[in-house]
């Protein structure tokens, strides 16, 4: 481990040694009970330590007492039925449309997966679709004359998703020009992005795609094929689009997992402040 983890998990377990000390009388490692752990979790919630940080805390406690039954010196795990803190979900970085923009446009069409990149990043933003469902969708989805496509989610579930008329041009171009050059593998012939093998992409690829073209871009943000995801969301949420439609069009069996695509960005949070706040009038 690096220093910095030696030490985060040295001071967590100092904690644990030092509110024993201060609390009970000759009590060893075999000793800890259940009951001790939970009055320590106790003492540290009070402590005004962030979330995150209890988390670490009782996950490097649950840790030394994994490897003190694995040394044998201890029989039984006090900390087993001990949960970690509920942590929020950190939403990923997003694209502004410009950048979305700057992305896509930072593909060469003159390299020779150059119109299939477009073409994904196209169909990533235009329609939102997780990885696993843009690597598997297939041309016999593509119901292009009704401006929808068919994509298969979470559990097998299907659903319609409209695609956008750009999304649409790029594919019907990557049809037309570069995957006809691929000797295509019979179990992938309906596949829609194939690599140069004339196989289905990989999840990993799909990665790779995305990354070079933000560095292409010159964008300094942390952004994955999800990142277009969540922009695809955020900026339906920004242009006034229903919550519900946005789960139908996410795929999610839940309006919850939906919700946390309704934050606002800081900018957006500024303007409205500086034009309802009495005091900035």
């Amino acid at each position: 481990m690096s220093p910095n983890t030696v030490a985060a998990y040295m001071y967590d377990v100092g904690l644990l040694m030092n509110f024993i000390g201060d609390n009970y009388e000759n009590i060893g490692l075999k000793e800890i009970t259940n009951e001790v752990i939970r009055e320590f979790i106790s003492e540290i919630d009070n402590m005004d330590l962030g979330v995150y940080t209890q988390a670490r805390i009782i996950s490097g406690i649950k840790s030394f007492f994994g490897f003190l039954i694995l040394e044998k010196i201890v029989i039984i795990d006090p900390t087993e039925l001990i949960e970690s803190p509920k942590l929020g979900r950190k939403l990923p970085d997003i694209l502004t449309i410009n950048e979305i923009e700057q992305v896509i446009m930072s593909v060469d069409l003159s390299d020779n997966e150059g119109e299939r990149n477009r073409a994904i990043l196209e169909t990533l933003y235009s329609c939102g679709l997780r990885v696993s469902e843009l690597i598997n969708l297939q041309i016999s989805n593509l119901h292009f004359n009704e401006g929808i496509i068919l994509v298969t989610g979470k559990g097998n579930k299907q659903r319609l998703v409209p695609i956008g008329a750009q999304a649409k041009r790029n594919i019907l171009i990557y049809l037309e020009h570069d995957r006809p050059k691929h000797k295509i593998e019979r179990k992938d012939n309906d596949i829609l992005f194939l690599n140069r093998r004339g196989n289905k992409l990989t999840r990993q690829m799909i990665f790779y795609i995305v990354k070079t073209h933000v560095q292409k871009a010159g964008i300094r943000k942390n952004i994955s094929p999800h990142s277009f995801r969540h922009s695809y969301a955020t900026h339906l949420v920004q242009n006034g689009a229903d919550l519900r439609v946005i789960q139908e069009l996410l795929g999610h069996a839940s309006i919850n997992t939906t919700e946390i695509y309704t934050h606002l960005d800081r900018e957006d949070l500024r303007r409205v402040i500086m034009e309802f706040h009495p005091r900035n009038r």
